[in-house]
């Protein structure tokens, strides 16, 4: 019977993403992914948070698929500028600056952009499969979560918070908390009652998601560049003699099969472990294709493979940072966090339920990742051949004043409320304050989000219970989540502990 329904499904979504208007969407937003990661300054995350008050008003097939586009363009647009002015428009692209911008002294810049492209393309290829794959699989077996599961589920995640914490797990951890507690602001959602509003009227509908998002992410970035002196890297057009240097034959590309799919096993990996992302993955693609390379000598000095590797890696962790959000709810990295608040804004909850509640939609979103993927193929190519150099020359002192504008349009243009242009505000000086201090800003957008989820999954729970909470060891799953948050636990206190006993042994 269910797979009937997947079939009927499969159809159903085919049909959804068979529309010009759609097409065009999932365009611009691989267009628009590609330029804002290809400026240094303007990343994939920033870029997602930008648009997403422009898809407000579209159709959740339209506005995904568009959003999801632009991630990949980000992902790929940020090896660009790795390559041309050894400067990465986004951190998954810090990677490829180790061999990219050497291949670009030495007159293979084409080379080296046409490499990233292809590498992009099979990677994301690779996590999209896997997405299509396993998605569903793994969704079928969490339909028989309840909910003392889910909420062992959002514990469990929000342990994952060591992973995106930077330097320092305590402020990741402080971050969340921040988090936690912003996501608790408005009413209670089973008795009713405001919770931290302080009176203000405005707040008892809680704090709106884009304004948050917003704020969060572009906010700080705008006002950390602006306070720079604005310097510009020139792109690096050396031309070589040989025709040889701006293209990948088709021996080369063969020759860099084995890395590519060693990066995008490791991405898809790496991406479906929450709180990693996809800059990890790239650089243990790249450690892991200079292990394994005949010549590791190379690496750092213009060898292919420490193109393709990282590529691969960083953008076969987009697919995989989507299966925990599928198929559980939990998103696998900040940025696709991002996403799963613009899967809520069009009243989508990602987890075990989505396929069983809109499946269609579900299936017209994974085939308008295979047209992003297609779009993206050509768009990079004509990018790295047109748009390369002006795009690493983008003039900041009118990009981002124009972008704060943007910014507050965004902001108020969803809601028509005013207060909501005070909420980012407000939520970005936050957030520059943080980033100034070494908090990081994706552990608190974790917790707005996973926070009221996990408590509402919580309380329902104990009602079922009885407020009894010893309950909840009685169901098989969430004993293992519990187990798996207990000893992932214990694992990181125990690395923060030798970490720290570092400096007294060396005196």
């Amino acid at each position: 019977m269910w797979r009937k329904k997947i079939g009927a499904d499969i159809i159903a979504g085919l049909h959804l993403i068979a529309d010009w208007q759609n097409i065009f969407f999932i365009f611009c937003g691989v267009c628009a992914g590609i330029t804002l990661g290809a400026i240094p300054g303007l990343t994939a995350t920033m870029g997602i948070a930008l648009i997403i008050p422009i898809t407000f008003y579209m159709s959740p097939v339209a506005s995904i698929s568009m959003l999801i586009g632009a991630y990949k363009g980000g992902l790929f647009g940020g090896s660009i500028s790795a390559i041309m002015i050894g400067t990465p428009g986004t951190d998954s692209a810090s990677a490829t600056v180790e061999d990219g911008y050497p291949l670009a002294k030495q007159g293979k810049a084409g080379k080296a952009l046409a490499m990233a492209v292809y590498a992009s393309v099979a990677g994301d290829l690779l996590g999209l499969s896997s997405l299509i794959v396993l998605a569903p699989l793994i969704a079928t077996v969490a339909l028989k979560i309840g909910p003392g599961d889910f909420a062992a589920i959002m514990i469990f995640s929000l342990t994952m918070v060591a992973g995106i914490s930077g330097k320092s797990m305590t402020k990741g951890v402080l971050s969340c908390v921040f988090g936690l507690l912003f996501g608790v602001i408005g009413m209670d959602p089973i008795i009713g009652l405001e919770r931290l509003t302080f009176g203000i009227a405005e707040l008892q509908n809680g704090i709106s998601l884009i304004a948050f998002l917003i704020g969060l992410f572009a906010i700080p970035e705008i006002l950390t560049q602006m306070e720079q002196k604005i310097t510009y890297a020139e792109p690096l057009l050396i031309k070589s003699d040989n025709p040889a240097d701006d293209r990948v034959s088709w021996k080369e590309l063969k020759e860099n099969l084995r890395f590519i799919l060693l990066g995008g096993g490791i991405g898809i990996i790496v991406g479906a472990i929450p709180g990693i992302g996809p800059t990890v993955a790239a650089w243990m693609s790249y450690g892991q294709a200079r292990n394994i390379s005949k010549h590791p000598e190379k690496f750092g000095h213009g060898a292919l493979e420490g193109v393709a590797a990282p590529e691969s890696g960083n953008n076969a962790c987009c697919g995989g940072a989507l299966i925990p959000m599928f198929t559980l709810g939990v998103p696998g990295s900040g940025t696709v966090a991002i996403l799963m608040g613009a899967f809520i804004i069009q009243g989508i909850f990602p987890g075990p339920m989505i396929f069983k509640e809109h499946g269609p939609i579900v299936y017209a979103i994974f085939a308008g990742l295979i047209v992003s993927n297609i779009i993206l193929l050509f768009l990079a190519l004509l990018a790295i051949r047109r748009m390369a150099a002006p795009l690493c020359r983008a003039p900041k002192q009118i990009l981002f004043p124009l972008i704060l504008a943007l910014c507050f349009v965004g902001a108020f243009g969803v809601t028509l409320a005013p207060f909501d242009m005070t909420v980012m505000l407000a939520t970005g000086i936050l957030a520059y304050l943080m980033r100034k201090t070494g908090f990081p800003a994706s552990p608190m957008l974790l917790g707005f989000i996973l926070g009221p989820i996990g408590e509402r999954a919580m309380r329902q729970f104990l009602i079922v219970a009885g407020n009894d909470v010893t309950q909840i060891f009685r169901r098989p799953l969430a004993v293992i989540f519990i187990a798996l948050t207990v000893l992932i636990t214990a694992g990181i206190v125990r690395s923060q502990w030798k970490k720290a006993r570092v400096p007294t042994v060396e005196k």
